[in-house]
Parts: structure tokens; sequence; C-alpha cells
């Protein structure tokens, strides 16, 4: 599996010279399978944020056809649909799969809400292409060749999904926005260390995280819904993960700032990196 960094900001994208190694655009992330389809292109997307625009750079004048897998409906996960060239094509097959909100609202018409007059001037079904809409199928489902875990996790403001997705050979977990600290302060104040985020990243051979936040910054913020680094790389050591990746950056962390949390880690039982734009994994 190679999972490729389409965008790793939080919250908002962040444009500037402050924010070029570690990239502005927000959460998306690519998988494929390796040698598999044609170049081994992305088959599977985790999360539409501004870095969907990157997309095309994966697949050059190819159309996207696969599936998104979105784990909540928060802006700087969706607002890269409208934008998404590969996607918003004739010869794309687009399935987007988002969680439940437990309202019977239709799938379509949730993303209907942020796409559509007069915040925007079309809506999901004037992408070009065949896009089929509808909701995560249940805990456990197969899609693009892979496998899929699909767990809640707390965070403020909507039904919240963490994923883990494995093929024959590697696996990966994808927990982009985490609020651990609602289910109580847990081991050091950071958060719980649930039933769901530790089956979510057990042996998993990546595990990307939120780490919006850094420890000293959770007793003022996590009430906004996002953890901690500190909670991240706990989280993978606990879990068994071989490799962690902080993800889901504060718009305002710049290069630096990013470079020294992840410094913090040099010395963690489990290999820790800042994820970063444009950077590929292969597992």
């Amino acid at each position: 599996m190679r999972v490729t960094f389409c965008g790793t900001r939080g919250s908002t994208p962040a444009p500037g010279l402050d924010y070029i190694r570690f990239g502005g655009h927000t959460s998306c992330v690519a998988l494929s399978h390796d040698g598999g389809g044609p170049a081994g292109r992305p088959s599977l997307l985790l999360d539409a944020g501004t870095g969907l625009r990157r997309l095309p750079g994966l697949l050059g004048d190819s159309p996207f056809r696969g599936t998104i897998l979105l784990s909540h409906l928060h802006w700087d996960h969706v607002q890269g649909l409208p934008f998404f060239r590969s996607g918003d094509r004739e010869d794309a097959a687009v399935r987007l799969l988002l969680p439940d909100q437990g309202d019977d609202t239709d799938a379509e018409e949730l993303l209907a809400r942020m796409m559509s007059p007069p915040f925007f001037p079309i809506g999901p079904s004037e992408l070009r292409g065949d896009w089929q809409f509808g909701v995560v199928p249940g805990e456990t489902f197969t899609v693009e060749g892979f496998s899929v875990l699909a767990l809640d996790v707390p965070h403020k403001g909507g039904h919240t999904i963490g994923f883990r997705v494995s093929d024959d050979h590697s696996s990966v977990a994808y927990i982009p926005d985490h609020c651990p600290t609602a289910l109580g302060p847990g081991p050091g104040g950071i958060g719980e260390y649930h039933e769901s985020a530790l089956q979510l990243a057990h042996d998993v051979d990546l595990l990307i995280h939120d780490a919006h936040l850094r420890s000293e910054e959770v007793e003022v913020e996590a009430s906004f819904g996002h953890a901690a680094a500190e909670y991240a790389v706990r989280l993978g050591t606990m879990a068994g993960a071989r490799q962690v990746a902080l993800f889901h950056h504060r718009p305002n962390r710049t290069d630096s700032e990013v470079e020294r949390t992840v410094c913090r880690f040099a010395e963690s039982p489990v290999p820790v990196l800042g994820a970063a734009e444009t950077l590929t994994v292969k597992l």
C-alpha cells in the first residue's frame, strides 16, 4: 500500500512561506495498491479537504475512478469537493461515503448544505461524471480492494469516524479529528485511551492521528475537539503501531513549530514523523 498526504492542515488552509514544508491544504490522504491498477494510481481517498486539489498531480491526465471516505463533515474535510478536477469530468466515477448523521437525511442532501447556492454556485449533483453518494455501510466493509474498519471517535460537532484500512500486506489507521478528553482526562490529563482508538491503531504499519494540539494546550483548547501530539504518540506506542504521523496541524503552526513538535519525540519507542503534503509512505 502507498499512502500519499495531499492535505495535512486542520481547520482552515494555511497559505504563505511559513507553511511550505508541511503544507497549507486541509485534510486529504490518498491510498493506492502498490503496483496495482494503472501505475498504482490512488483509488481510495480519506477525506476531501482542499488537499483534494493535489490529486491531478498523482493521476496526471487520468480521471479519478474510486471511492472517497469522509471521516466527518466539517469544512476542512469537504471543501475540496467543488475543486476536484480529477473527479469533476465526464469520464470520472466517484463513490462518496460519509458518516450517517442519525436523522435519515440523504447523503447528497447533507453535502448540499455546504455546496449549493447561495453558498456555492453548484450542488453535488452538478459535478460531472458518475457520482454516487451514500453513508458508510457499517463497521466493516470492503472497498476498492481494501478492508475497512470504521469506528466512532469523539469529536465535537457531528458524527465522526476513524478508519483502519488494510490489504493483504499492510495497514493504516486514520484518525484525523479526535477529542479523547471528551471521555475523561486519562493518564496525564490528555485524554482516555479508549477501546475504539486502540482497536483502530492496533499493530498498524502507520497511524495518522490528530496532533492539532500540544500537551500544554489541552487544558484550554481541548474543548474545541482535538488531541495533543503527545496523545497520538502514546496511543501509537500502546497499540503497537510501527510508525506515527502527526496530522491535522493547526493552521497557525509554522513549519519550524511543527518540526519542533516532531523533535519532542526523538526518543520515542515508535518512530514519529510530521505529515507533509506530497509525502508518500510505502507500507
